[in-house]
């Protein structure tokens, strides 16, 4: 594994996106714990991609419109969705001093599902890992896997570095009313954005 590859994986893990977005949220919203599990489901998330990869199925997706549409659609419902959980009162995203003892499940399956119903992410492995294969067609399949496999620890300890950043910042959010309603219609605005975005993302 090369030092290259590390670095290329440590940039494009450490950059903002939805993932990261996720797991601030949850981290301002529900603290610490709730983080954990926030990044523990974006990093399962990318286990789909993965495996397309190195099957091959990405290169369907990416020749299919069809269905490269069908996944991209539901991507873009499913963050307005999240937008209008981190906007309405009592969402499921939204920042306040009422929400009650973290519920890991959800949590974790609200982040897989941004990762899973990202079409982009299986196309964009399918790009990133043969590169740094050593071009042994016979362990091709065990260098992906493996090359992978550190991807997903790497984002794992960012985003949960990313998730104990936004816990220790709650305390002082949850004295502002102001602070937290601000915050909330920021999340929301950006996780539209992150969906309208996504809408004009083509194979």
């Amino acid at each position: 594994m090369s030092l290259q590859f590390l670095l290329t994986a440590l940039v494009v893990v450490v950059a903002p996106g939805t993932g990261v977005v996720y797991t601030l949220a949850t981290g301002l919203g529900q603290g610490r714990r709730a983080a954990i599990w926030a990044a523990l489901g974006c990093t399962f998330g990318i286990v789909p991609h993965l495996a397309a990869a190195v099957l091959g199925l990405a290169a369907v997706l990416h020749t299919s419109a069809l269905l490269f549409q069908i996944v991209k659609f539901a991507g873009v419902a499913y963050l307005l969705w999240l937008a209008w959980q981190a906007l309405k009162s009592g969402g499921a995203l939204a920042i306040s001093p009422s929400k009650g003892a973290p519920q890991p499940w959800p949590i974790a399956r609200r982040g897989a599902l941004i990762n899973i119903l990202n079409p982009k992410l299986s196309i964009f492995f399918l790009a990133l890992l043969p590169p740094f294969l050593s071009g042994d067609p016979a362990a091709a399949t065990r260098e992906m896997v493996l090359l992978g496999a550190v991807f997903m620890a790497m984002t794992f300890a960012v985003f949960v570095l990313y998730g104990a950043f936004a816990a220790a910042a709650r305390k002082a959010i949850l004295s502002s009313d102001r602070a937290m309603r601000w915050l909330n219609r920021s999340f929301a605005a950006i996780f539209a954005a992150l969906g309208a975005r996504l809408a004009l993302e083509r194979a």
